[in-house]
């Protein structure tokens, strides 16, 4: 009994298609064969992709399972080939920067102090000329590091930044108010003829002496001076 065999193996009763699987028969040759003898397996046939030169077995497979070139069409990339996605490496964890500090109050802003100078004439003493009634209170902001407290002479290029001119008894050069790199205020006494006093205490010329919200500083006759934070 003649015999052919389909590219899978089988024995085939017809020559032109597998009468088992009705795969195409390619031209194979028919086979004698007796009833007791085994049918022969066609040899595997080793082939590369002319696409992407990956070496495969000639199964029958259509497509290249690496590029997907079709075997039957030439065509390339029929098949889409499923790559694994790739994964990209855990970003590095940096250590959390520290807070910067909040910053100092800048110096010569004036912001947070204000004095305001009046005439009290509590302040009277023995011998002192009658307080002025036409002196008006007026404020004035500390913006600058250093603000001399004083009367003006245009002679020796003496302009205090708190001129009292209608008190005699106060110095040209008579105290500092000065602001430190923190934005505390400060009092100081630079060698005033007739001294500075703080909250009625007498303080020590050239000594630093820190000032609070209402603190009051008195000199000359009748000054007032009274310190005021902004809030």
């Amino acid at each position: 009994m003649n015999a052919f065999v389909c590219p899978k193996g089988h024995a085939s009763a017809d020559a032109d298609y597998c009468s088992e699987c009705g795969a195409k028969i390619l031209g194979a040759a028919p086979a004698a064969q007796h009833d007791d003898e085994a049918i022969p397996l066609p040899a595997t046939t080793a082939v590369d992709c002319p696409d992407c030169g990956t070496t495969r077995e000639n199964t029958g497979v259509a497509f290249c399972e690496i590029c997907g070139y079709n075997f039957n069409t030439g065509a390339r990339g029929e098949v889409p080939v499923a790559m694994p996605a790739a994964v990209a490496p855990p970003a590095p964890v940096l250590p959390s920067a520290p807070a910067a500090p909040a910053p100092a109050a800048p110096v010569g802003t004036g912001v947070g102090w204000v004095v305001t100078v009046s005439v009290d004439p509590t302040l009277h003493k023995p011998g002192s000329p009658e307080p002025p009634a036409d002196v008006p209170p007026f404020s004035y902001a500390v913006k600058d590091p250093v603000s001399l407290i004083g009367r003006k002479s245009a002679a020796r290029a003496i302009f205090p930044e708190i001129a009292l001119d209608y008190d005699e008894a106060v110095s040209r050069r008579h105290a500092l108010l000065q602001l430190t790199p923190e934005g505390a205020l400060q009092l100081r006494d630079i060698g005033a003829a007739n001294g500075t006093e703080l909250n009625g205490a007498a303080i020590a010329p050239m000594v630093d002496h820190p000032l609070k919200d209402g603190d009051r500083i008195t000199l000359g006759h009748w000054t007032r001076i009274t310190v005021e934070a902004a809030h």
